[in-house]
């Protein structure tokens, strides 16, 4: 017997500000120079607006030993390390930079820091393409990173006067709180960064999900495996006691998840598109579900396109 009456949607949800303007960076580099252009790491962590962009002429690659000298390549919006960079300039590609202004705030931040003599430790997760960027900034100095609170016990680094934290931008904000807390005993004169490292709108969406899995018997998070913020929002959803799972796309429920469930709660992550949303929903609707938003605050975030999309726009 089908059991499932409601399904809540969360708000907010999806796309966020920053994901917004990468996907739209690229499609705006491929209208002015036509396909193929380059794109360094998936632009974002969604297989399907990957799938999409390459559909359209985008070429993914990991190192920029593969692009011809002078052609266009888009860095990924999780940032990138300075040798890139580097490379770009001496290889007269054109690059266009759409690395999330809040990851650009952290990678100053590394050089701010060290400048003023602080010793840095960064939270995040291993091997995860935005902290190797943010690692990368600090050319002489190894940063210890740190995943949980056993990495702050067995890290030696002294006694440094001046000691900062900074962190990936899509961590659960509860998990860093238990790290920050472990290092503030360990390290009592260590201080925050001026505004937190973790973004907007990873907090609003894990906000959103807590409150959402404590009215639902199932929470469904839309968002790619290897979406760091999207796998938080599951994570978020079963700290509260709550069944949940991370699907791709509508495909990926399975009817068995369901049995015995009244209620239904739906999110996305960061940098999933809001059309894989609708597709669940109508998975629900045809089978006579009540659809209902659920609330939990709002954002009115918009970020500037790139620099170098700016100038070529301004030519034209």
């Amino acid at each position: 017997m089908y059991t499932v009456k409601k399904l809540l949607l969360a708000t907010p949800r999806g796309f966020c500000a920053g994901v917004t303007r990468a996907v739209k960076a690229v499609e705006d580099t491929l209208e002015i120079f036509g396909a193929p252009i380059y794109v360094k790491h998936e632009i974002v962590h969604n297989k399907h607006v990957v799938a999409e962009l390459e559909s359209k002429g985008i070429i993914i690659i990991e190192s920029l030993a593969g692009v011809p000298e002078g052609a266009v390549v888009v860095f990924s919006a999780h940032g990138s390390i300075p040798e890139h960079y580097e490379e770009a300039r001496r290889r007269h590609l054109r690059l266009i930079d759409a690395t999330c202004p809040l990851v650009t705030k952290v990678h100053l931040e590394v050089g701010r820091f060290l400048k003023e003599g602080y010793k840095i430790v960064y939270i995040g997760h291993r091997g995860h393409i935005e902290g190797l960027g943010v690692l990368a900034e600090a050319e002489k100095e190894s940063i210890p990173l740190l995943e949980t609170v056993t990495d702050v016990a067995m890290l030696d680094i002294g006694n440094p006067e001046k000691l900062v934290y900074l962190t990936q931008t899509t961590l659960s904000i509860d998990d860093t709180a238990i790290v920050i807390k472990a290092l503030k005993e360990k390290y009592p004169q260590i201080i925050a960064p001026p505004l937190s490292d973790i973004c907007f709108a990873t907090t609003n969406r894990q906000e959103a999900v807590k409150a959402l899995a404590k009215v639902s018997d199932l929470v469904l998070i839309l968002g790619s495996k290897n979406s760091s913020n999207s796998t938080r929002l599951m994570e978020t959803a079963c700290a509260e006691g709550t069944e949940a799972y991370l699907i791709d796309d509508v495909t990926e429920i399975d009817p068995k998840w369901l049995d015995k469930k009244e209620t239904i709660g739906v999110s996305a992550g960061a940098s999933a598109p809001e059309k894989l949303v609708q597709g669940v929903i109508e998975y629900f609707r045809v089978q006579g579900v009540i659809i209902e938003d659920f609330v939990a605050g709002s954002e009115t975030m918009r970020f500037a396109e790139p620099l170098e999309l700016m100038h070529l726009k301004r030519k034209e």
